[in-house]
């Protein structure tokens, strides 16, 4: 099992794969195919039923989500000086060749940082900035990739509900094949409740609006929404290890020039499945 790979271009899928030291108070640190850090900032909504974290946060994209070569050191509680303030450093080198486009990076840079109090609140930010690859800057949209985001949650008695703002630059891939984003504004936000009987009921809303959108055949650029859903559903515990779910995903995106022509979906979907401790199912069904 090759981890140097991206994610899907082998017959094994590597999600995660690092090596590290924990030294107490002092932090930890790690390297290999881990979560960006940034994405530590995402976590807390993408908490959905079946979909959500897909409208900044993409796998082998920069730093936004489950990705290759980050060296990632992480400290709790501020050296044991600040209960509840924990922060994460990490480096990622490039990788740009023998790649999509749309996977490549070049050398870049990740923080973030999550202050949780007593009460179940929790606020976190975080910053990234990368080299673009050779490739990546044909698009004459600049040498550097940027994200920077903010988030706020609270998981207390039996309720758990987050918001989350962010914005990325020559960072985002669109659905169409070498395009990114000149500019994302990104908005998510998710309320859960769980019953005592073991039902979880969830809403959430995701939507990545893209700005500066490049022009080309069938569409004439500008601003166009990349991800915009609502997504309704619910899980069902028998015990911490087992449960069933189902979701609905209410499709906002319209029929329009930028859709047809990037080929971005605009049905509704549904999915069911179980999963069990090592077992897992799911169905999809488009409406």
């Amino acid at each position: 099992m090759d981890a140097s790979n991206v994610e899907g271009s082998q017959g094994t899928k590597t999600r995660l794969a690092f090596a590290g030291l924990k030294a107490g108070e002092y932090g930890s640190f790690d390297y290999g195919r881990n979560y960006g850090a940034i994405y530590d900032v995402e976590a807390a909504t993408d908490m959905l039923v079946e979909w959500g974290g897909d409208g900044w946060n993409y796998t082998d994209n920069f730093m936004t989500g489950r990705t290759n070569g980050v060296a990632t050191y992480r400290n709790s509680d501020f050296f044991g000086l600040v209960d509840g303030l924990s922060f994460a450093l990490q480096y990622q080198g490039k990788n740009d060749t023998s790649r999509a486009i749309q996977k490549q990076n070049g050398d870049g840079v990740s923080t973030s940082a999550t202050y949780a109090f007593e009460n179940g609140i929790a606020l976190s930010a975080g910053y990234a900035n990368s080299n673009r690859s050779i490739a990546q800057k044909a698009d004459g949209n600049g040498d550097k990739a940027e994200a920077w985001a903010t988030s706020a949650k609270y998981d207390a008695n039996n309720v758990y509900a987050a918001v989350m703002y962010s914005q990325t630059y020559n960072m985002t891939p669109e659905n169409q094949a070498n395009y990114f984003a000149g500019k994302t504004q990104n908005f998510e936000a998710v309320a859960q409740y769980q019953f005592d009987f073991g039902l979880r009921p969830s809403v959430g809303y995701v939507q990545t609006k893209g700005k500066d959108l490049q022009g080309r055949a069938g569409f004439s650029g500008g601003d166009a929404d990349l991800v915009k859903y609502v997504e309704l559903g619910t899980w069902y515990y028998f015990n911490k290890n087992m449960n069933v779910y189902a979701a609905y995903k209410f499709n906002l995106l319209d029929d329009n020039e930028y859709t047809k022509t990037a080929g971005v979906a605009t049905d509704d979907q549904a999915a069911v499945g179980y999963r069990l401790p090592v077992l897992s199912f799911q169905q999809y069904t488009p409406s």
